[in-house]
């Protein structure tokens, strides 16, 4: 069950499977199972957890864990929170493909099919060197399903065919076929097809831009080619229309005009594993992914191509256990009028060089530690056009700069009940290529287009964590204390103008606590998160001197937003073994935060804006019943009570101020009925 799953994964400490272990792996699928640097706020969620209550974006995915939130109730603009930090901060990947960068700032940059996955693990925070590059506030990872994890033991083919219905407002319709080639060797089709309409918010409005048509195509293929040889290659294609607003992660007012836009994904995978001793057990993944935005009032379109590929090594010797390896990334945008002749373009790249070692320095104690080389290049080009009425100029920018990290931490166990942990890491993250909409000059009459100060250097982050735990046979809490110092933070638009600069120091800092209870046929869960996320901003930024800032989603786009504390409790219990059910409660607490400190020295408002974010409850519950070997139904209701609210992790209201800068208010109820048939 959910309960203890969370609090089993995100208490365990991990690394890859070892060779001997994988000889005893009937599926001989790689795991992670142990780690230390940054175990104490590590999440798994299982493909149970998304089925149980239906999940249909990223906010449903992350509903119950409250170190974790989403912002923006239109899909197309969602972006994911951790610890006060946008996914911008995160290195997040798709069977080991890295998601890179943004077509849009006010969409996001992280899509996902719920359908698809089996397993997702977060990493909050920085953490170990084989998290990969930039991953300065943690790390996401998104495993898919294959065909093995689909069929029974005495099956060779199988299928599903599933229909959703959204009582606010929409449907989902999906198959899936699914079977076996050899006694090691199988493929996997999926193909979904979404319908939304405009959504309703809690006190009944309709809540506009929010309506999209989505279809997703994916197929994987995976096995065994020879003895200890596994290959796994798979292909997502994903396109979404709709018509949305200049700013989708903004309120869309009655009447606002909307425009036609198109969002394309196509992302090709390769994993390779080859598992031939203690000494080498080695895995290797190649990734290609092209994503593009069209739309919007100028009719523009943005492309952004990536490729890289991660090649490591496992090494065991008696009580050391050495993970090392290379990886690269190549990300390249461009921009420009979809129906124009010129393009502006950005090129960055990272190549990494890292190592991760554990020792079992006593029976009790487990110590980690690793080193990572991170260079990275960046590289701009503008072009403006007469096109636009603006003389044919070109200007370049070009970065080359290099970091080292490191990290150390260890995990203590007290007694058989007690343990404790500690950990150390260091990140860094040079300049990424950016979105294109603020790339495209043309936008802005070519003359505010944003380009990098000679002087940027690269972000670094020194992360320190703490935790306690408690582990019985029914029983299980944790309580985990954290600080994160993000230096010379890279940001655009300060100063007046757009160009890159270090700006400051941003500083996250907070308190996690989670507990999971089982009895007899009843799972209790509880979790709680205070996060202060602000910048200490460095001289010269501002015509006034503030020691410290709150982050907020209008000011701060792409850095983070301020939360109020966040509490999720729930229940799950099992009626029999063919039916469940659960629910769950959220609350965020009230918070207030000064803001607008750029607007006041830009001369848009005259003073700070007190921003209030209210409190607000939200409440789940789901169904599911067995009805045959075959047929599953799922009935699942998300706010219950039609709380009217705005995330905390959305633009908040400051509509005092500027009258359209709202954040759009999340879906009132909405009752999730789903029937699925397997063959």
């Amino acid at each position: 069950m959910k309960t203890l799953a969370l609090l089993s994964t995100i208490c365990t400490l991990t690394s890859t499977m070892s060779y001997a272990e994988t000889q005893n792996n009937e599926d001989n699928s790689s795991i992670e199972k142990i780690s230390v640097v940054g175990a104490a706020t590590n999440l798994s969620i299982t493909a149970e957890e998304i089925e149980q209550y239906q999940a249909n974006d990223l906010a449903d995915i992350f509903r119950y864990s409250p170190s974790i939130s989403v912002g923006g109730s239109v899909g197309v603009a969602q972006k994911i929170y951790i610890r006060g930090l946008e996914d911008a901060f995160l290195n997040v990947t798709v069977d080991g493909a890295q998601q890179t960068s943004t077509l849009f700032h006010h969409i996001g940059r992280v899509t996902i099919d719920p359908d698809l996955l089996q397993q997702i693990d977060v990493q909050a925070g920085a953490g170990e060197a084989t998290s990969g590059p930039g991953a300065i506030g943690g790390s996401i990872r998104f495993k898919t399903k294959d065909a093995q994890d689909l069929l029974a033991e005495d099956e060779n083919f199988g299928g599903r065919i599933k229909a959703n219905y959204f009582s606010n407002e929409g449907t989902r319709f999906s198959g899936s076929l699914y079977g076996k080639l050899s006694d090691s060797w199988g493929v996997l089709g999926y193909y979904s097809t979404v319908d939304r309409d405009n959504m309703e918010d809690g006190d009944g409005n309709e809540i506009y831009g929010t309506a999209a048509d989505q279809d997703i195509l994916f197929l994987k293929a995976s096995g065994e080619i020879a003895l200890n040889h596994f290959l796994s290659l798979s292909l997502e294609q994903r396109e979404e229309e709709g018509e949305f607003s200049a700013r989708p992660n903004w309120v869309v007012l009655e009447g606002e005009a909307l425009y036609p836009s198109e969002a394309k994904r196509d992302t090709y995978v390769a994993n390779y594993r080859f598992a031939h001793s203690e000494l080498m057990d080695l895995e290797a993944t190649a990734y290609q992914t092209n994503s593009s935005f069209r739309g919007g009032r100028f009719d523009w379109l943005a492309e952004i191509d990536t490729y890289g590929f991660d090649l490591r090594n496992s090494s065991e010797l008696e009580l050391h256990r050495f993970v090392y390896g290379i990886d690269y990334r190549k990300d390249e945008v461009t921009s420009g009028p979809a129906q124009g002749v010129t393009e502006n373009a950005e090129e960055g790249s990272v190549l990494g060089i890292y190592a991760q070692g554990y020792t079992d320095l006593t029976p009790q104690l487990l110590l980690s530690y690793g080193v990572r080389y991170d260079d990275y290049e960046f590289q701009q080009k503008i072009l403006l056009d007469e096109y636009y009425g603006t003389p044919i100029t070109e200007s370049a920018s070009s970065l080359d700069n290099s970091e080292l990290s490191f990290n150390l931490g260890f995990s203590y166990e007290l007694t058989e009940s007690w343990s404790l942990g500690l950990g150390f890491a260091q990140a860094a993250r040079g300049k990424q290529i950016g979105d294109g909409f603020t790339l495209d000059g043309y936008l802005y009459d070519g003359s505010d287009i944003p380009v990098v100060a000679e002087d940027l250097v690269p972000e670094t982050v020194t992360n320190l964590e703490a935790s306690v735990e408690y582990s019985s046979t029914n029983l299980n809490a944790k309580f985990s204390v954290y600080d994160s110092s993000l230096d010379d933070v890279i940001f655009e638009g300060f100063e007046g103008n757009s160009i890159f600069n270090n700006i400051g120091t941003l500083e996250s800092n907070g308190v996690e606590f989670d507990l999971a209870y089982r009895w007899k046929s009843f799972d209790l869960f509880l979790g709680f998160s205070h996060v202060e996320a602000e910048l200490k901003p460095r001289d010269g930024i501002y015509s006034v001197s503030y020691s410290s800032i709150d982050l907020n989603g209008y000011e701060f786009v792409g850095l983070g937003n301020s939360r109020g504390n966040t509490w999720v409790a729930g229940l799950d219990y099992d009626i029999n073994t063919n039916a469940s059910v659960g629910f769950s409660v959220t609350k965020v607490d009230s918070i207030d935060i000064d803001t607008l400190h750029q607007a006041v020295d830009l001369g848009w408002t005259d003073s700070l804006y007190r921003l209030n974010k209210p409190s607000y409850t939200t409440v789940d519950m789901y169904a599911n019943w067995q009805l045959s070997d075959s047929l599953i139904l799922n009935v699942a209701v998300t706010n219950l009570f039609n709380e009217q609210y705005i995330d905390h992790s959305s633009v908040g209201d400051y509509s005092e101020v500027f009258s359209t800068v709202i954040g759009p208010h999340e879906a009132g109820r909405d009752i999730r009925i789903s029937m699925s048939y397997d063959f």
